[in-house]
């Protein structure tokens, strides 16, 4: 009768936890089995779930308050709106610290709050705390908040390219001008934009925003004894609709309503502003010159080099998937191309998924290039192509398993996370090779008087406690950066939870999964060691460097204190700096000049 393979050797004590727990899942193998594949369906749901983005988000928990009163000096708007704003947000809870900034007829206020508060619950108390404004402000002043979103929101930039000509014949529909271009984005393409899921805001950008200019004579103002005011006061007043009730006529009603929108500016002209001594209405045209201009810009978008246009932002918001909202807005805009007005094309100018793409093709390339070596080198080694399943199953198992526990930490799959499992890949693929390797040696010297899969478990025993072990010491071993705080600690911190998670996983694997995969795979012809003829030529060279090193110990340690020492000369050469930089293809520039430019 063969001996159950989960059983210790005759003669030998149970041993360890680990042993037993390596013992247990060789004689449970189905069991195993069954709950590292329902393990890894949770782990490939996770990563579903969990989302993508190129980079993690540095930024603080902060909520930016836009006020405009437009026409005012920095210093009044200073003295009457970011002063009071800022020091309201001071006295407000985990607020860390407040910046206020006034241009001509602007505030920001940027109310930054303590690191882990919920971005909802910030701006919440910003919302409680506006309302106790109400009443110190200048009237017409209305503070709003900023989207929902942080410094990594900024995902998609498009733009409104006109390719038809500027004279065309006549008859013809005119080209779409940089002001049309303005209007359609403002009140068309915006909109469809804004309402994907995950899109916070769609800012505008370039062009000129339309607006009806009344350009006043002062002359015939006087003349008909008007002001500014009443000008004011009777546009306002005209520019408006109003209901009447309904009548019954013949048993139907109707509703009457009286329309006064202007829609043109030839309405603006005929807006009654007063009358003069004998009844006659003063009409807006009597005293003033009305036309369709543009509004004073602070700036302006310009694409290639060849001319101004209009565009928009596309601002992802917090906690969104950043590709899933990309590709939904691209999806929205190929619904859109067919109904833009003749000769406007949108042109993606900024689109960060090639770059997230390329960081999850960059873990998948260096995975590959891993299992691939581990393959080559079990074989080129062991002679053994079964033996190489063992680490190939082990390590993507492990991955996997390591994105549970971070899509429920709410991390995102970035450059650093994944950078985190691909410096564990190394240390997580030893365990398997160790184990088979030493399986190899058992079944090469035992393995024509005992059964097979009994030498393979005593094998996992011998080495499965160390090993075990030293997994565990590695996992610890970043367990430093976790003390890291701010924009340090949200940078690598995501880098030391995926290695953190992945060393464990494997650590686990490694007394579960790999006994049961090596007593599966581990079998058939098993050669000698020195029959490799690679083998042989390690061990010639090996050998000998060996006794000469055991031989002059002193020389050798001095040498090895020698080599270290010379390091210190290429350390204080090298240079410093927060992160590496990041090419991704796309310029952006934004020069910033005086207004007379």
């Amino acid at each position: 009768m063969s001996a159950d393979p989960g059983a210790p050797s005759e003669g030998k004590s149970a041993g360890g936890l680990v042993e037993r727990i390596i013992t247990a899942s060789a004689r449970n193998s189905f069991i195993v089995l069954i709950a590292v594949g329902l393990a890894v369906a949770w782990g490939v749901y996770s990563i579903k779930k969990m989302p993508v983005d190129a980079l993690p988000d540095l930024s603080d928990t902060q909520v930016i308050i836009f006020t405009e009163w437009m026409g005012r000096s920095p210093n009044l708007v200073e003295d009457q709106v970011t002063y009071p704003l800022t020091t309201t947000f001071l006295a407000a809870p985990k607020v860390k610290l407040v910046r206020g900034f006034t241009m001509f007829g602007m505030s920001f206020v940027y109310v930054v709050f303590e690191d882990g508060t919920d971005i909802y619950w910030a701006r919440a108390r910003v919302l409680e705390y506006l309302s106790k404004l109400q009443g110190r402000l200048p009237a017409g002043v209305t503070p709003q908040m900023g989207p929902d979103a942080t410094g990594v929101g900024w995902v998609l930039e498009y733009a409104l390219v006109s390719h038809c000509k500027d004279s065309p014949k006549q008859g013809a529909e005119p080209c779409p001008d940089l002001q049309t271009l303005r209007s359609f984005q403002d009140w068309n393409l915006r909109y469809a934009l804004a309402s994907v899921p995950g899109v916070a805001e769609v800012a505008s950008i370039g062009g000129y925003e339309r607006q009806y200019q009344i350009e006043i004579d002062p002359v015939k103002l006087q003349a008909y004894r008007l002001s500014i005011g009443d000008i004011a006061a009777a546009v306002r007043l005209s520019n408006g609709d109003v209901g009447g009730s309904v009548i019954e006529i013949a048993g139907h009603e109707y509703a009457i309503r009286g329309r006064g929108y202007i829609t043109k500016k030839e309405d603006l002209s005929e807006v009654v502003v007063a009358t003069d001594a004998r009844g006659t209405p003063v009409r807006l045209r009597d005293v003033a010159r009305i036309q369709i201009g543009a509004n004073a810009r602070r700036g302006l978008a310009d694409l290639d080099g060849q001319g101004e246009v209009a565009g928009g932002i596309v601002v992802m918001r917090f906690g969104e998937n950043a590709l899933e909202v990309i590709n939904r807005v691209k999806a929205r805009i190929e619904e859109i191309r067919p109904s833009l007005p003749k000769g406007v094309e949108i042109r993606l100018t900024y689109d960060r998924a090639p770059l997230i793409q390329a960081s999850i093709k960059t873990l998948t390339t260096n995975l590959l290039q891993v299992m691939v070596s581990v393959v080559l080198m079990i074989v080129l080694f062991l002679f053994h192509v079964r033996s190489t399943l063992v680490a190939a199953i082990t390590l993507p198992i492990a991955i996997i398993l390591a994105f549970i526990p971070m899509y429920y930490m709410g991390l995102t799959i970035n450059i650093m996370s994944l950078a985190g499992i691909i410096i564990a890949v190394g240390d997580m693929v030893d365990s398997a090779v160790v184990l088979v390797e030493n399986a190899h040696k058992k079944l090469e010297h035992e393995g024509a008087r005992r059964p097979r899969a009994e030498l393979v478990v005593e094998a996992a025993r011998e080495l499965g406690p160390a090993i075990f072990g030293s997994l565990l010491i590695i996992t610890i071993s970043f367990l430093p950066v976790f003390t890291l705080e701010a924009q340090e600690g949200r940078l690598f911190k995501p880098l030391a939870f995926t290695k953190s998670f992945s060393m464990a996983f494997a650590s686990i694997l490694a007394i579960t999964l790999v006994p049961v995969l090596m007593v599966l795979f581990v079998r058939g012809k098993i050669r000698p060691e020195l029959s490799n003829p690679i083998n042989r030529a390690c061990v010639a060279i090996y050998r000998p460097v060996v006794r000469m090193v055991l031989r002059h110990r002193y020389l050798s340690l001095a040498t090895m204190v020698g080599l270290f020492a010379i390091t210190v000369i290429p350390w204080r050469g090298l240079g410093s700096e927060f992160m590496p930089p990041l090419e991704e293809g796309s310029i952006l520039f934004m020069p910033i000049s005086v207004p007379s430019i």
